[in-house]
């Protein structure tokens, strides 16, 4: 049996995308644990998760790649997960909301 390839990741990526989810969690009232969990997630969770991808590929500056392997998805979900949040940009209160988390990543 083929056991599934995972790019290791660094300590320090884990940590961000900690930050990341968190942050993400504090503002949606969404569970940080339900967000990280492997397989399918429920539909909040899931958005959420979006979120704290696209603030990854956002505000760390990682390549979509990258934010695939911290999250432990494939480069084409970490790409669909941002899009989708672009698309929501749309939304005012999103929008809002996302430029506050950006901002206190970049201080941090």
């Amino acid at each position: 049996m083929l056991e599934e390839y995972r790019v290791p990741v660094s300590e320090e990526d884990r940590v961000k995308a900690g930050l990341a989810v968190h942050l993400v969690a504090a503002r949606t009232g969404t569970r940080p644990e339900r967000m990280v969990g492997g397989g399918r997630l429920d539909p909040r969770s899931s958005r959420a998760r979006w979120l704290a991808m696209y603030l990854s590929h956002i505000a760390f500056g990682w390549p979509l790649e990258r934010v695939g392997h911290v999250f432990g998805v494939n480069r084409a979900t970490a790409g669909n997960a941002c899009r989708w949040v672009e698309d929501e940009r749309d939304r005012p209160e999103l929008d809002a909301m996302l430029d506050r988390l950006e901002a206190l990543i970049s201080t941090l």
